[in-house]
């Protein structure tokens, strides 16, 4: 049986009670079964309400126009995530949750508070206007904000950073305004039906000009706000109290104040739209691209700075930091195990590069006291799952290595490599002289 290397020094701390048997209620297939029931009630009833509104005919010409810049945006934030890719379940939540209970909250919420609204004032005619600027911002943005908070609280080890913010909200938001989409568009295509309007004059033809062409990334914009908050308060160290809470709040708050400057933009004159889109939507969208990808070069470097000292321990191969900091050279890693030893050998090695790139960002964490009470147990659990891959994952390791280094790859390791009785030590980056892994204690107030 082949030895485990030395562990890097990690914190212990005392264990929990004896494990319990989870009631019939906490079970995760009762509550994955009630989650699916409620989304797909949900998705019925919404369908049910925008059909009644559209028309049949609008219904389905709503769907085809509105399907059309979904792929493109869930390829844009899967292409995001890329560094240390969530699971699919959580996208598909995501996405299932903004079209389907988010879209039904917010028609639902925003008919009754206009209705009140035009009931109770002086003014009937401004329920319209106060409903688009103040009730739907407030109420859809929570909406959607819930998703986000749901994933946080409850798949918070694939919640753990901006990026992982970024990708839930944007997914969430792509939902709502597929569902929303279909909606107008439906609509307007049945006012053309009633005026005779067809071609570029028409009604549907402008909708789907503003809607899809120049703002498909509108409602993605305002909820990615709410996600880099909640990413900040991931980031965050659990003693921190008020800033995991405070910070996703601001979030949601610049997220509701964005969307309502882009709702009442027509109340701001004959070109008031454009001239909010030209000087307030099309920068902050730049300013939020590059956002997200300077954060993604971040995780690249973290993985780069933090997988050394699992080198040193004998866990990882000395090419495999350079490799997997790499996104180029991870996808030469994956097609040499693809070509060599077909397609599960590639997912085994995606899977390796996915556990490498969350044992780096969880000793990161842990290096700033930002790491969980699981943190020896989360390490060892990752450690494991590459530990099972390494016959599958370093041959493909070291081509990549080789065919895309610059420079050539030393055949020893520039830091001393220590046997099994000998200190574990972390390297900062730049494979510098080894610096000892300070221990954390989760419990340190």
């Amino acid at each position: 049986m082949t030895a485990f290397p030395p562990y890097p020094t990690h914190p212990t701390g005392p264990v929990d009670g004896a494990l319990r048997h989870p009631r019939w209620w906490q079970r995760r297939w009762v509550r994955y079964g009630a989650l699916i029931a409620l989304l797909a009630l949900s998705g019925l009833v919404i369908l049910a309400l925008v059909r009644e509104q559209t028309g049949t005919e609008g219904f389905l010409v709503g769907i085809c126009l509105a399907v059309l810049p979904v792929p493109v945006l869930i390829a844009a934030f899967r292409w995001l995530d890329r560094v240390e890719p969530g699971p699919w379940r959580n996208m598909i939540f995501a996405f299932a949750w903004g079209a389907c209970a988010a879209a039904l909250i917010a028609i639902v919420a925003n008919s009754f508070a206009t209705k009140w609204i035009a009931a109770t004032t002086a003014d009937p005619s401004s329920a319209d206007t106060l409903g688009a600027t103040v009730i739907a911002p407030i109420v859809e943005e929570s909406a959607k904000a819930a998703a986000v908070l749901l994933v946080f609280l409850f798949r918070r080890r694939d919640f753990t950073g901006i990026v992982d913010g970024v990708v839930i909200a944007g997914v969430t938001a792509t939902g709502f305004a597929f569902t929303e989409n279909i909606l107008y568009l439906g609509t307007a295509f049945g006012t053309d039906q009633i005026t005779g309007d067809r071609g570029i004059a028409s009604v549907t033809a402008a909708t789907f000009f503003v809607r899809v062409i120049m703002s498909p990334f509108a409602h993605p914009l305002f909820t990615v706000l709410t996600g880099i908050g909640f990413g900040i308060a991931a980031f965050s160290a659990e003693r921190q109290h008020a800033r995991r809470v405070l910070v996703p709040l601001g979030g949601l708050l610049l997220a509701m104040s964005m969307h309502a400057l882009w709702n009442g933009s027509s109340a701001f004159g004959e070109y008031g739209f454009f001239a909010v889109y030209g000087t307030f939507m099309v920068p902050a969208f730049g300013l939020l691209t590059w956002l997200a990808i300077w954060t993604r070069q971040r995780e690249l470097r973290t993985v780069r700075e933090e997988l050394p000292a699992y080198v040193v321990a004998g866990w990882l191969g000395l090419t495999e930091p350079f490799v997997l900091s790499s996104m180029r050279a991870r996808q030469l890693a994956r097609e040499y195990a693809g070509h060599h030893l077909g397609k599960a050998a590639a997912r085994e090695v995606a899977r390796y590069e996915t556990y490498a790139t969350s044992l780096a960002f969880l000793r990161r964490r842990g290096l700033r006291g930002r790491a969980g009470a699981d943190f020896a147990l989360r390490e060892r659990e990752l450690l494991a799952e590459l530990w099972k891959r390494r016959h599958v994952a370093r041959p493909a390791m070291e081509y990549a290595a080789r065919a895309s280094a610059p420079v050539r790859v030393p055949a020893q390791a520039p830091w001393p490599v220590y046997g099994a009785h000998g200190p574990a030590y972390g390297v900062q980056a730049g494979y510098g002289r080894p610096q000892p892994y300070p221990a954390y204690n989760p419990y340190r107030s």
